[in-house]
């Protein structure tokens, strides 16, 4: 048996972060109760998932006594709480917050676990920009810094001296060649959203948080997921991302509202996951249901608990701050 194997039973993280652990859980709850937020729980294993051209949720297979209906179904292991979150929202909660697992599959290296701690809020009433203020507001006393406010335009002007609303494919694709960015074949000028992911990945977010904490805001109207489209020219995406030292640790929209609307945007998702050879997703929820009941306007933020741990302490990477990582689990 080599040493490695020996000593697999340990945990990754120190004495000493465990401590730290508690105390950025404890800070957080804090800052949360303090605005009379409420503390809530809902189901880590649902029927229903996020579908996202990017995410990969696991799959769990329902056992159990035969008699009972859910037998044999499928169910999902949460990307996020946010389903289950805002049917809370229609149900009449006002100011929530959780603190749970969350589950990626093929997520793992310095940054990435497929198991992970995420905190995730929705306030109604919050337009766009009060829920970016929250954020700033949360970010600002944990990590006891000033941030900066930079729209996706701005940034990519800055580091990647290219117009992202408005460059064609053909431009994007050029501008990742001059700058000699290794890309799959399969990438041509027809999808500007992956090109626009390159480009952000590779030139962009490296510089995001270098001195100050940053929210990055205003995103491609293509890429709004669940966030509202501004009526502005042009459109964006009302969505905001907060970056430290190039780590994105969180991501908050100005909610949808619109079923009819999400349920285009899951059968887009789900074509955009079939052509890259993904399994597709049930585009029916009980999300959907609760929309149409009525969401209240509202805005939201998730945030990965692991990673701001990681920026706050100075750890090199995420082993360092969870207790087994999932070559331990």
């Amino acid at each position: 048996m080599t040493n490695d194997a020996a000593a697999a039973w340990r945990p990754t993280c120190s004495l000493e972060m465990l401590r730290a652990r508690s105390e950025l859980l404890q800070q957080i709850r804090q800052f949360f109760l303090s605005r009379d937020f409420l503390e809530v729980e809902t189901p880590l294993l649902s029927h229903d998932s996020v579908i996202d051209r990017h995410l990969d949720p696991l799959s769990v297979t329902l056992f159990g006594d035969p008699r009972t209906p859910d037998v044999g179904k499928q169910a999902w292991l949460q990307t996020s709480p946010e389903f289950g979150m805002k049917r809370l929202l229609a149900a009449g909660a006002e100011k929530i917050f959780q603190l749970c697992k969350a589950f990626r599959g093929g997520e793992v290296g310095q940054r990435h676990n497929v198991e992970f701690t995420m905190l995730e809020w929705y306030r109604v009433g919050d337009d766009y920009a009060a829920g970016r203020k929250l954020l700033a507001d949360l970010a600002s006393e944990i990590l006891g810094s000033d941030i900066e406010m930079l729209t996706y335009a701005e940034a990519f002007d800055r580091y990647a001296k290219i117009d992202p609303h408005r460059a064609s494919g053909g431009e994007l694709l050029e501008a990742a060649r001059k700058r000699q960015i290794t890309m799959p074949e399969s990438y041509d000028d027809s999808d500007r959203d992956l090109l626009l992911e390159l480009l952000l990945t590779e030139l962009v977010e490296p510089h995001l948080g270098e001195s100050v904490p940053t929210i990055l805001y205003d995103y491609p109207a293509s890429q709004a997921a669940l966030a509202q489209v501004s009526g502005g020219v042009p459109p964006v995406a009302e969505r905001f991302e907060l970056y430290v030292r190039g780590i994105e640790l969180a991501n908050g929209y100005h909610e949808l509202l619109d079923p009819q609307l999400l349920r285009s945007r899951n059968q887009a998702n789900n074509r955009a996951r079939g052509e890259d050879g993904k399994y597709l997703l049930p585009e029916e929820s009980r999300l959907l249901k609760a929309m149409e009941h009525g969401l209240p306007a509202c805005s939201g933020t998730a945030l990965g608990v692991d990673r701001l741990l990681m920026v706050k302490t100075g750890a090199a990477a995420l082993a360092d701050v969870l207790t087994f990582p999932i070559d331990r689990a």
